[in-house]
This record gives structure tokens, C-alpha cells and sequence, in this order.
């Protein structure tokens, strides 16, 4: 039988190729309805291949015994110039799911998690809804057409890393939709679910050793293999349509209690792999196993997580944090994962609020210590500062506001006030707190003996 396209979607990056694709390629053999039709509408680079090598690529698994997989999940795959075909997979009822990995910036949210209706995408999008440019005002435009046909809606499940992130992109579309139409606004709100989701597995960018090395070992040239470690979860909120796939039996968590899960993992591992690529970078480190090699770093990043990380989070998670911890730390060391620092850095400023400023926040209000916290957000301060200087384009959404703030002043102090002036990064009350003001100040100074040692 031959797999359908249950599953839509929105971003076929190298995460979501290593990650779900690998579960439906497992659901498939069992369930073909829940092929996935991949969407990219602003490169078409990977659709292209996609369509060239009719879906297939090869999934590397690295660790001590590297593992070969060919993954054929997707069954349809669109770029740019086809929205018309895009907008008919949405509607189209055995549609189901809709998915997406678009980074945290993807979802147009302002720094307090809501939709960001400023946003330039935003605005094009209420202007002019049946050609959507945002992720947001495609959900809206395919449970609009899904609603004036009598269709049940599909379930939107975010993959990306944001606490809360299915309640987050319901919010969001919800309040667009009510901001062009109040009864589809209350229609989504009663009908459509969105389920809160976790995903982790150390992924690292796909590059040519990585296509020789597949090349070698299986035979086959490949444009577009990923890899990724061994460990692998996704953990899925129990309120999926009673006739969707059943993940589960792919391996998936479904549960009601995927908050402390989405919770370990932002604040353990993708807060200390921010602190490892702002701190290792500067040391002159290019991968996190390298990071990981630097006695000095490897020590600040178990003393970050152990001493004011898990202190912070207590029993909110409901499973062993230290055990945890020490699974990630050694994740991070698999020297056969060459995860680069330089992409973990990338966006920036969309990631420090989840993965780092919410610890603190945190941390204040209890109490708490959080100076290591600080010092890693200072890193990300010397980044960007230290980019500029030197005429390397920082990767962020607002990559041409940090340069210009960062080239205001050479000192400290200048620096500092600066960058949290961004109100899309640091909130007005963080920002003006002086206990978070002077750790900022004492992790810019320490971090260059830091760097300098």
C-alpha cells in the first residue's frame, strides 16, 4: 500500500529529518496513512532533494558503533511558488497533524510569549490572509478553509524549543484569528487542539565529511543525510485526535505531563549548551566535545547545572535531575557528534529568554544564586560585541540592532546598558534590577580572565 500524507509539515530542517521523520518512518511500517508532506516556503534547497531522491536519505546514527538508516517518511514534498498546493494539503481532511520546527523565532512571539501582532509578518498577514507569510497565519488560513468546508481541524503540534510551546502557538493563532473573524476565533478555541511537545536529540549540521562519510558506508551519494546521537525522545501531550497516528508505538512519550520534561530539558541541556557555545567560543573551542575537553568549562558547565539550575527547578520536573544531568554531560562529551558551537549560537536572542533568563527569574524570586547564569548571558554580550568588532555577521533575527547597539561603546558598562535596552530579549523589570545589573557586570569581568586564561 502505498503511504499517504496524514502529516503536514512546516520547516524539513535537519532536526525534524534526524528526529520525527526517524518515528513516522517507524510508524509507516505499520500505518501508512501518516506519510509526511514536507513544507519549506522560503528555501527550496531541501525540497528540491527531497524530490530529486523521491524522498529518501539517510539518517547516520554517531556513537562508538555508528548506525546507517534510510528514511523514506515523506511522501510529498512543496516549496516556495507552491502555496496553492500547500493550502490544499492543510485543508484536505486526511490531514491530521500538522507539525512544525521552525526555531523560536518562527513563531512571531514577543518576549512575553504572545503573538507579536508588530511583527512585520504579522501585519502582512491580517492585511492580507489568504497569502500568509508567517506560520501562524498558515494554521489560521487552513482551519479557516477546513471550518467553511464542515472539516474537523487539524491538530498543530510545535516542535521547537519553547516552554509551553503548544500553548503558545494556540494562543497565537487564536488570537490572529479572532483578530480577522471572532466566530473562527471561538471555533479554534472550542475545536482545534494543541498539544504541548518536547523534542531533544543532539543534531548537528549536516556538511560534506557528512556526505562522504554516508557516501562510504552505504553507497549511496546523498545531498541531504543528517546524523544524530544515539539518544533520541519526544514527548507528546495526551490530547491527540483519537484518529490520529499513534506515536506511541514508535517510541514516543504520550503523557499529560509533558511540562517537567519540556522544563529539565530547556533549562539543563539547551541553557548549558548556550552557556558551553557564548563561553567556548570565546575560548577559541569550535564543538561542544571540544567545549566539553576544556577542564575549566567542562567544570563551570556541571557547576551551573548542579548548583543553580536543578536548585531552581526542585520537584517542579517529577524525575531524578541529577541522574539526568549526568546523562546530558555525557552526551555532550561523544566526541563522534561534531555539534558546532556556532550553530548553538545562533538566535540568540530569541533563546536566552527560555533557556537562560527564565532560570534566573526563577532563581531571584526563591532566593537562589545565579551568578554562573549571569556570567553565560554576559558571554552572549562578549559575542556579540566581539563579532561586530570584528566584521562577523551574527545570525539572529535582530543581528542588524545588536551590531548597532554593540558598536555604541567599547566599555562594559555601555555595553550592558545597551543590549538590555532590547525589551524583545530582557523584560523592563529584569533589565532595571540591580542584583541581575551587577551579575551581568561581574561575569563580563570575570569572563575575560576566563577567556585569557
Amino acid at each position: 500500500m502505498t503511504a499517504g500524507s496524514g502529516i503536514l509539515h512546516f520547516g524539513p530542517g535537519a532536526f525534524h529529518r534526524a528526529h520525527q521523520a526517524d518515528y513516522v518512518n517507524r510508524l509507516l511500517v505499520d500505518d501508512p496513512r501518516w506519510g509526511i508532506a514536507a513544507i519549506s516556503l522560503r528555501s527550496g534547497a531541501t525540497i528540491e532533494a527531497l524530490a530529486r531522491q523521491q524522498g529518501r536519505y539517510t539518517l547516520a546514527i554517531l556513537d562508538a558503533e555508528p548506525d546507517y538508516r534510510t528514511i523514506r517518511a515523506h511522501t510529498a514534498w512543496h516549496g516556495p511558488g507552491e502555496e496553492r498546493a500547500v493550502r490544499a494539503c492543510l485543508a484536505d481532511p486526511k490531514t491530521r497533524i500538522v507539525t512544525s520546527t521552525v526555531t523560536e523565532k518562527g513563531y512571531c512571539l514577543g518576549p512575553d510569549g504572545v503573538l507579536d501582532v508588530s511583527h512585520p509578518d504579522i501585519v502582512h498577514d491580517l492585511g492580507a490572509p489568504e497569502t500568509p507569510r508567517s506560520l501562524v497565519g498558515w494554521l489560521a488560513l487552513g482551519l479557516t478553509d477546513r471550518r467553511a468546508a464542515g472539516n474537523p481541524p487539524f491538530t498543530a503540534l510545535c516542535c521547537d524549543n519553547m516552554a509551553s510551546n503548544g500553548r503558545k502557538l494556540g494562543a497565537a493563532v487564536q488570537a490572529f484569528a479572532e483578530a480577522r473573524d471572532a466566530e473562527l476565533g471561538r471555533w479554534i478555541a472550542g475545536e482545534a487542539r494543541f498539544p504541548n511537545c518536547m523534542v531533544d536529540s543532539i543534531t548537528p549540521a549536516t556538511d560534506d565529511a557528512l556526505r562522504r562519510r554516508v557516501r562510504d558506508a552505504t553507497g549511496y551519494d546523498d545531498a541531504i543525510p543528517v546524523a544524530r546521537e544515539t539518544y533520541s525522545a519526544w514527548v507528546i501531550e495526551d490530547v491527540l485526535p483519537p484518529d490520529g497516528p499513534d506515536f506511541a508505538s514508535a517510541g514516543a512519550i504520550v503523557t499529560s505531563g509533558v511540562e517537567g520534561y519540556e522544563l529539565a530539558k530547556l533549562r539543563i541541556l539547551n541553557g548549558t549548551h548556550s552557556a558551553l557555545a557564548y563561553i567556548g567560543l570565546l575560548r577559541g573551542h569550535a564543538t561542544v566535545a571540544q567545549a566539553m575537553d576544556d577542564p575549566w568549562l567542562a567544570d563551570f558547565a556541571e557547576s551551573l547545572i548542579r548548583s543553580e539550575v536543578i536548585p531552581v527547578l526542585g520537584d517542579r520536573c517529577g524525575f531524578d535531575l541529577d541522574a539526568y544531568a549526568g546523562d546530558v554531560l555525557c552526551r555532550f562529551r561523544n566526541p563522534a557528534i561534531g555539534h558546532k558551537l556556532a550553530q548553538i549560537a545562533w538566535d540568540g536572542s530569541q533563546k536566552l529568554p527560555y533557556r537562560l533568563l527564565d532560570s534566573i527569574a526563577d532563581a531571584r524570586a526563591a532566593g537562589l544564586p545565579f551568578a554562573r547564569l549571569a556570567k553565560a548571558v554576559a558571554a552572549w554580550m562578549r559575542f556579540v560585541q566581539r563579532r561586530t568588532q570584528n566584521a562577523v555577521p551574527i545570525v539572529d533575527p535582530l543581528a542588524e540592532r545588536l551590531a548597532a547597539l554593540a558598536r555604541q561603546g567599547g566599555d562594559d558598562l555601555t555595553l550592558l546598558d545597551s543590549l538590555l535596552g532590547l525589551r524583545q530579549v530582557f523584560p523592563a523589570e529584569l533589565a532595571s534590577n540591580g542584583e541581575f545589573r551587577a551579575a551581568l557586570r561581574a561575569g563580563l569581568a570575570t569572563l575575560e580572565e576566563n577567556v585569557n586564561a
